[in-house]
Order: structure tokens, then C-alpha cells, then sequence
């Protein structure tokens, strides 16, 4: 059985054909979409239950040498943690979450993943890791997506954006892509085939098409922000090779997660002493706050928790004017909480979206401390962020030759009316703006995708 499968940077979610229409398959009770989120009691857990999935003896040795090590620690963490399998010590999506905020410094607890994936510099042990995690949570939906269906999947398209990262983008998407393919594989996959995303959400609102049309496809994930300008309708829909119907495309590393830090870092960090002055006349170091907020980031990660870091913290708690707003800080590094400061953030950008102001709870860190913003104040801190997007609106505008006819917005983050102003400021009133399934129109085209190649 075939399946278009969108392994997001925010969420993931499956579709099949049912009755000639892409369908998303429902993965708990009725809700299509699970975080990417995953929450391992053991890191080596992860690793044990990639194992178990190998069918083939040459991979099972190969896998086995390669992370001899880490499966001897599951052993061990299993008897620790008085369990039989390593699968009950894992868990995923909004489970993963809530296991991570009641217990930050325990576990292990990773977050839209995908986001790591091109990173520049990678060692192969890290490599692993990311194929492992991944893997780990692809299998998660295809197991709830076989129970659903009561079918086995062995043919997948896979989303993947235009650039997984900014810069080095050729040896990036190559890096990315090997990873996803090798962890899909790993889970039982016979058959992968990846297609760009903003396409993906096209083809999926294709289906609806009764004439032909230019569309700007704007596609603003979790992770990265694509542009696709493409040839579409009836004299287009049957076609298997598309490339002569693909008039532009343009992606980078911009996303909801990014909205999200950029809100934590510049609204909520001044509650943590960011702008506090030091008595020496300086200005506060700002890099232990941005890093700490940057969770998309590997390497700022390792900076904010290295030993160097703290004692600079405690270095400027006797230097600044502001100790007690430092102290927290501290509190929030000690206890691990930058993940659901940040969280704290992405539920604040969702509210400002509908409402005028909203009062940020983190009661977890300090009693009663609720931070306030204002949606201006939000739109202002983001306008770098949406300049950036309206560049490469322009861009794909610019490779295509062609002004649109539709602009078609999906991905979760689109959902923002800053996204629309920014698309509305950029062609004005007469080219007509239409919204997609902001978070099922990928996953609904890579099944429509899948039914062309596989059948």
C-alpha cells in the first residue's frame, strides 16, 4: 500500500486514497497530526527500537556493530527502569511534551528534529542519532496508520522542503535527504520517493482546479518557508513530469519555530535580565539569552549548557543592577525550562493572531510571573522574519516571469494574518489569495503524488 507521508517540522501526518480523494489518516482517535516531538526515557532506548524493526540479517549485524555501545546502555536502562521492552520507555507528540515539562532534567526530549537535519558539520556519530530519531518517530505514525488502515505500507512520498538550511544548500539537501531515506527504510519503507513540499500543497489544491491557473504556492511550515509558482489545472493534473509546469521556486530556513524564538527572545528575555544594565557601564552579554531560546539549533544548545556559560552567569549576577531578574534565568537554565519558555511563545503567537493582547504563564519558572505583549508588539518584533519571507515571494515572482493568478498559502504558520499582509502588500487587491488545509494540504498532496507514481 502506498502513502504520502508530510514528517514535519511541527507536525507529521499520513494520507491514502480513498475513493479517489486524498484522505489524512487519523492518528490518535481522530486527530490527524502529531507533534514532532519525542520524549526518551533512555537516549539509547531510541536506538533499541530501531533494532527491532530491521528484518534483514546483513542490516541487523551492520546496525548492531555500528551502535554496539548504545544498546548495551539500553540493557542497562531497561533493567533500571524495570522494563521489557525499550518501546514503553518512549513516547511521542503531545505525550513526548507533557513528559518533558513535568520532568525537564530527567529523559531525554528532542523537538521538531527536522530542523537539525542539514545542519552543516555533522559528525557521522551525530548522523546516527538523527537517523535514529527520526526513524523512531516515522515509525510511531506508520504503526498508527497500518492499525488505522489494517493494511501494511510499504511505498511512501516523502516531503522535504526546497532548502533544509541557508547556507551550503547543495550538500545540505543531500545530507537531509539521506537521513529521512535511511531512517524510512529502516522502518520498512521498500519504496521512497521524496517530493518538494510547496508542490505537495499545490497538487493537492490542483484537484479542485476547473481551469487552468498560475499559482504562487506559499508554503510557511514550522521549519522553512517555500515558494513555488506552477502551471496547474485540468491541462496540467495528468501529467507525470512536471518540470516543464515549474516556473519557480524558492526556500529557506524560515519558519513558525523562528517566529516563536524571535517572540521568547525579544519579549520574554527582558523579564529575565537580557537588558539589564551591569554597573560596570557595558551592556549585558546578550549571546547566553539568544542561545538560550534557540532550541532550533544545535550548537547554540551546546553553548548555553556549557560549564563556561554558568560561571558567566554567575559572574553577572554580581555585576548587574538587576540581580533577582538574572536569578531567574539561572533558575530557568538550572531547571531546563528554555523548551517550554519557548513553548510558551508559540501559544502566545497563536493567540495574537485572533486577540490584541496576551499575558504569557509561566507561573513554572517564578509564581505569578506572566509576561505581557500586545499582537503590535508581536508584528513588530517579527518584521525582520516577514521581510524575509517577501523576498523570496519575490524571488519565485522574479524566476517565474509571470505574475499569479492565485496565491495559495498553506503550512501551519500561514495561519498568521501577518503572512496574508505580507502577500496582500506584495500584489495588492486583485490577484485573489486563497487558504489551504494550512496543516493537511502537504500530506493530502504527497498522497495524490503517490497514487500517480505508484499505481
Amino acid at each position: 500500500m502506498f502513502v504520502g507521508f508530510d514528517y514535519g517540522t511541527s507536525n507529521c501526518a499520513m494520507s491514502f486514497i480513498n475513493e479517489g480523494q486524498a484522505q489524512l489518516i487519523p492518528l490518535y482517535g481522530n486527530d490527524a497530526f502529531v507533534p514532532s516531538t519525542l520524549y526518551a526515557l533512555e537516549r539509547s532506548f531510541i536506538a533499541e527500537l530501531v533494532a527491532t524493526q530491521l528484518s534483514d540479517d546483513a542490516d541487523k549485524r551492520a546496525y548492531a556493530k555500528s551502535r554496539a555501545a548504545l544498546l548495551s546502555q539500553a540493557r542497562a536502562g531497561k533493567m533500571e527502569h524495570d522494563l521489557d521492552h525499550a518501546r514503553e520507555g518512549i513516547f511521542f507528540g503531545a505525550e513526548a511534551i507533557d513528559h518533558y515539562i513535568s520532568a525537564p532534567g530527567e529523559g531525554y526530549f528532542i523537538k521538531s528534529p527536522k530542523s537539525f537535519l542539514g545542519a552543516s558539520g555533522l559528525r557521522q556519530q551525530s548522523v546516527d542519532f538523527f537517523e535514529d530519531v527520526v526513524a523512531a518517530m516515522m515509525l510511531n505514525v506508520k504503526n498508527r496508520a497500518e492499525q488505522q488502515l489494517q493494511n501494511n505500507i510499504t511505498q511512501v512520498v516523502i516531503g522535504r522542503p526546497v532548502n533544509f538550511q541557508g547556507i551550503n544548500a547543495q550538500e545540505s539537501n543531500a545530507q537531509a535527504q539521506t537521513i529521512l531515506a535511511a531512517a524510512a527504510k529502516r522502518i520498512g519503507f521498500r519504496d521512497i520517493e521524496f517530493l518538494f513540499e510547496p508542490l505537495a500543497a499545490g497538487f493537492d489544491f490542483e484537484t479542485r482546479l476547473t481551469e487552468n491557473k498560475t499559482v504562487l504556492v506559499v508554503d510557511v511550515g514550522g521549519g522553512t518557508t517555500d515558494c513555488s509558482m506552477v502551471l496547474m489545472g485540468p491541462q496540467h493534473i495528468q501529467q507525470l513530469d512536471r518540470a516543464q509546469d515549474f516556473l519557480g521556486h524558492t526556500g529557506e530556513r524560515i519558519g513558525g519555530n523562528d517566529f516563536d524564538i524571535q517572540l521568547a527572545q525579544k519579549i520574554l528575555m527582558p523579564h529575565f535580565g537580557m537588558l539589564s544594565p551591569l554597573k560596570t557601564g557595558l551592556p549585558m552579554p546578550l549571546m547566553p539569552f539568544v542561545n538560550a531560546m534557540a532550541i532550533n539549533d544545535i550548537g547554540a544548545q551546546t553553548d548555553f549548557y556549557d560549564a563556561k556559560t554558568g560561571f558567566l552567569l554567575e559572574r553577572l549576577t554580581r555585576e548587574t543592577h538587576e540581580p533577582e531578574l538574572l536569578v531567574r534565568f539561572i533558575k530557568m537554565r538550572e531547571g531546563k525550562h528554555n523548551f517550554a519558555v519557548v513553548r510558551q511563545a508559540e501559544l502566545g503567537k497563536i493567540a495574537l493572531s485572533a486577540q490584541a493582547h496576551h499575558s504569557f504563564p509561566l507561573g513554572f519558572i517564578e509564581e505569578g510571573l506572566a509576561p505581557q505583549c500586545s499582537a503590535q508588539d508581536y508584528a513588530d518584533v517579527s518584521e525582520q522574519l516577514l521581510q524575509k519571507i517577501a523576498a523570496l515571494i519575490s524571488e519565485s515572482t522574479r524566476q517565474a516571469g509571470v505574475q499569479p493568478h492565485i496565491v495559495y498559502i498553506t503550512g501551519g504558520s500561514a495561519k498568521s494574518p501577518l503572512i496574508r499582509q505580507v502577500v496582500r502588500e506584495l500584489f495588492g487587491d486583485d490577484i485573489a489569495i486563497v487558504d489551504g488545509d494550512h496543516f493537511g494540504s502537504v500530506a493530502a498532496g504527497l498522497g495524490v503524488w503517490a497514487e500517480r507514481i505508484f499505481t
